[in-house]
């Protein structure tokens, strides 16, 4: 099968044994159906396997709601008001008891990314697997009151259940990505009822820009499938009902301006109070050492507790979120103090209940947050520009721009946040403000973090290597560019004409070559596109190849750290560097290219996975792709 849309389903590679464990695959490979039939068949599966478990999991977060708060609070509440702090205390208490049977409840969505994206941990990632026990820990967690939301179990449940018929069907690396990217778009689609929205989510965060167009074929009909399937269990509202969106004058516009920087610092501080809650429970953070020497089935207890104490004043914070929110898009009256409480108490109990391991997303809480701040940044308005209150909207309207820069800025996900926005208002007025706030929250963000994610890192993305933690890029950091050079690259004489050098590219099946004089100094690069480019705009293909070659390089060498020069790449987009010597620069020792730095490093962290399966260790510095001979 050659359409890029469709599983490769790889054959059995032992006799029957393949084919007897994975009866799918070998029906597949043995039926060869039509690219039409499998794509149906994908998008069917997945989304509605990811409907189903999306609709079971939020009738189960009713189920312990309904329990904890309506029978056990209506035992307890003879007692007093302060017995609603049990109830979270309760919730973390049974995620202990589940966590003394396992350390964790199985990977996140950047770990099965990872995995899908050939990361050597793929075979480990898979064994943790644990969709049904997650989902039973994240509705005692969000039905207890944690104060966290259902859509990021939503997206693992669509996620999950892609990784799982991957594995079944034994389909290749880029078709493994495919189904997980189809499994999330289904699971956030079922859990907003925005079909548009989960596609966009897949497409941004887990695909990247790595899909083809004929594979979105397979992520669009799931998400549908999926919406389809929880609009039957759970009904066709969406998560939230939104006000009409009111525009009273386009000069309002540049108000909005204000909100995205301001939707920027809480994007930061969010995802950086996140990072800050995981480490005090580690025992990381000075001060919360004695956290990381408590049994790690009380961390829990620990969190639900803070969370039970903070509502015993402010009830809002509990749970999901969602009647805030709405009370807040509604304009029912929330005074400008309480909606600044609001925002920093959700901040903190969002890290405590993350960092603690009740189970939940981070979506809702960012949409909480976004509401609250857009809200409070309308009244503060209002009461400074008294003057201009007539040409402005009320703090409902801001409070919805506000839910979608927050989101966008804590998840990177601008398109996502503003499709989300538009889906459930169904109100095209409202998207040049979403368009401002969020692009200039997003922009900022990145400003803001650069200093937090190395340059080389977000690099490393665009080369497909979604490297795991802070130890493999460590390893990455460790690699020079000797082992990852190319060391006969195609050399090309700057007196050889364009379509000479054009005949020898192809016939040597180059993407660009190096052009140098008679003394074999480097002169400049020449690329496959220089080349067509050349012939479609000069009437004579004989012109010189030093004429059209770029002559302003960057260098590359030998023995500096891969990752600045890749930090060189990204800064100018390029696809490869010459490598010279730092004292002889004028000779040139060979060619750095992207393709070459991916396999170079994805080698690298597969044999740092196979390092403590080895008999005899390696010191880490041998732990480096060896030089190519």
């Amino acid at each position: 099968m050659t359409d890029r849309s469709l599983p490769e389903v790889s054959q059995p590679q032992s006799g029957g044994l393949a084919a007897t464990s994975n009866p799918i695959a070998h029906i597949l490979n043995r039926f060869q159906p039509s690219p039409e039939a499998v794509v149906l068949l994908l998008a069917v599966l997945i989304g509605g396997g990811t409907g189903m478990g999306v609709v079971t999991f939020h009738y189960l977060i009713e189920l312990v709601h309904d329990v904890a708060f309506v029978n056990l609070m209506g035992t307890l509440s003879a007692w007093g008001a302060w017995t609603i702090a049990l109830v979270p205390t309760l919730g973390g208490f049974i995620v202990g008891l589940m966590l003394t049977r396992r350390q964790d409840f199985g990977p996140g969505l950047s770990s099965l990314i990872a995995a899908a994206s050939g990361s050597a941990t793929r075979h480990a990632i898979l064994q943790r697997l644990q969709p049904v026990t997650k989902m039973v820990a994240a509705s005692v967690s969000l039905g207890s009151g944690a104060s966290l939301g259902p859509e990021g179990p939503s997206v693992e449940i669509g996620a999950n259940f892609g990784v799982l018929l991957a594995h079944v069907l034994q389909v290749s690396q880029e078709r493994q990505r495919l189904l997980l990217g189809a499994g999330a778009a289904a699971g956030l689609a079922a859990g907003f009822n925005a079909p548009i929205a989960g596609v966009f989510f897949a497409l941004e965060v887990v695909l990247g820009t790595t899909f083809a167009n004929s594979a979105v074929s397979v992520v669009l009909l799931a998400a549908v499938v999926s919406a389809l399937v929880a609009q039957i269990g759970l009904g066709g509202q969406p998560a939230f009902a939104l006000p009409v969106y009111e525009v009273r004058s386009p000069l309002e516009l540049p108000l909005y301006v204000g909100l995205g920087i301001a939707a920027s610092l809480i994007s930061v501080a969010y995802t950086q109070l996140l990072l800050w809650g995981r480490a005090c429970f580690r025992g990381q953070v000075k001060g919360f050492a004695w956290l990381g020497r408590v049994p790690l089935p009380m961390h829990p207890v620990i969190g639900g507790a803070c969370v039970g104490l903070v509502a015993l004043l402010y009830p809002q914070i509990l749970g999901i979120g969602y009647e805030t929110i709405e009370a807040m898009l509604q304009d029912v009256e929330f005074s400008l103090l309480l909606l600044l409480i609001l925002l920093v108490l959700k901040l903190v109990t969002t890290a405590i209940s993350m960092g603690s391991g009740l189970v939940g997303g981070v979506f809702a809480p960012a949409m909480f947050l976004g509401a609250s701040l857009g809200a409070a940044y309308g009244k503060i308005l209002a009461a400074l520009l008294p003057q201009v209150g007539m040409y402005m909207a009320g703090p409902p309207a801001y409070a919805m721009v506000g839910m979608a820069a927050v989101l966008a800025g804590s998840a990177k996900a601008p398109l996502t946040a503003i499709l989300l926005l538009f889906e459930l208002t169904r109100d095209y007025r409202i998207v040049l403000p979403l368009m401002a706030a969020v692009g200039l929250s997003v922009w900022l963000v990145e400003r803001l973090k650069k200093s937090v994610t190395p340059e080389s890192s977000a690099n490393l993305q665009q080369l497909n290597l979604n490297l795991v933690g802070d130890e493999d890029r460590e390893i990455v950091q460790q690699i020079l560019v000797r082992e990852a050079i190319y060391e006969s690259p195609l050399m090309l004489p700057d007196s050889m004409s364009v379509s000479q050098a054009g005949l020898s590219m192809t016939n040597a099946h180059c993407r660009s070559a190096l052009v140098v004089n008679p003394e074999l100094q480097l002169l400049g690069i020449v690329t496959l596109e220089d080349i067509n480019r050349a012939i479609a705009t000069w009437e004579n293909a004989d012109a010189l190849l030093v004429d059209i070659c770029t002559t302003d390089l960057l260098y590359a060498y030998t023995d500096e750290p891969l990752s600045e020069a890749l930090s060189r790449m990204g800064a100018r987009g390029l696809h490869q560097l010459p490598i010279i010597d730092r004292d002889r620069p004028e000779q040139v020792l060979g060619l750095l290219e992207r393709e070459q730095i991916a396999l170079t490093c994805k080698l690298a962290a597969t044999r740092k996975a196979l390092h403590p399966y080895l008999k005899v260790s390696l010191p880490v510095e041998e732990l480096a792709l060896p030089k190519s001979e």
